[in-house]
């Protein structure tokens, strides 16, 4: 069988996957907090027919060698975490990560989950949870019932105005966490990551300190899916992978012409 034919092969399933990818961060661009995608590609194993350095004659060595490629594969689909834009909402529970850190939110089962949308609602016993799943945010703070409006401040204290008092009640203090390696979270869905061995553990600590980010009340950080460089991203893909398609059109019509005259 003809190399090129397992070549393009390879080039055809890699192109599948980023265009996956892509189609992934154009479905998402209006998702809250969502990171764009990217694939990354490797060459496979080369078929090493002259070694370059090889010994020609007794006096020459070879400037370069012959070795064949076996095509390419996606070897990894990395998140990239540089910040959205900021959207003006005015709604008291939109928290904005203005820098660095994610919001931690407990799990059914106990684990922590990890965000970067601060969309948040209250259940019916007034505990600041996830729009879609309800998940608790980490640490618990609960609203009284009698709250007439909710503050959080830049640094993450929360407090409340109880009607007749005259000053506001401190109710709890959000945290952020970070990793050293945030590309290495898994993504779960629901806006959610988990910790993996290549993240790195949780590093907790309060809004503004230690390189974390700032909160911000009544905003919200939109997905950072810029569409006009993904559609360029996806033309792009379209190509390679036509070209992939013709190579594989081009051998077959080689192997005919063999067949037919042979």
């Amino acid at each position: 069988m003809h190399p090129a034919l397992w070549i393009s092969k390879t080039g055809l399933d890699s192109q599948q996957t980023n265009v996956a990818t892509i189609s992934n961060n154009l479905a998402n661009a209006s998702t809250v907090g969502f990171k764009k995608s990217r694939a990354i590609f490797e060459d496979l194993l080369y078929q090493n027919i002259n070694q370059p350095g090889a010994n020609a004659t007794e006096n020459s060595k070879l400037p370069s060698g012959l070795m064949l490629g076996a095509g390419s594969k996606v070897v990894a689909v990395q998140k990239n975490f540089s910040q959205g834009n900021a959207l003006t909402t005015n709604n008291s529970l939109d928290i904005m990560v203005d820098g660095s850190g994610f919001f931690e939110i407990e799990m059914p089962d106990g684990s922590s989950g990890y965000t970067r949308n601060g969309q948040f609602q209250l259940n019916e016993e007034g505990i600041i949870v996830t729009p879609g799943s309800g998940y608790p945010l980490v640490p618990q703070i609960q609203i009284p019932n009698d709250a007439q409006s909710i503050t959080v401040g830049s640094q993450g204290e929360v407090s409340v105005r109880i009607k007749g008092q005259a000053e506001n009640q401190v109710v709890g203090q959000l945290t952020l966490n970070d990793f050293i390696n945030p590309s290495g979270l898994e993504p779960m869905g629901e806006n959610l990551y988990t910790e993996t061995g290549a993240s790195g553990g949780p590093i907790q600590g309060a809004p503004g300190a230690d390189g974390l980010g700032f909160l911000r009340q009544g905003m919200l950080e939109t997905s950072n899916v810029n569409v006009t460089e993904e559609l360029v991203n996806l033309i792009e893909s379209q190509r390679v992978y036509e070209m992939n398609s013709k190579v594989v059109s081009a051998v077959d019509e080689m192997l005919s012409y063999v067949n037919q005259q042979l």
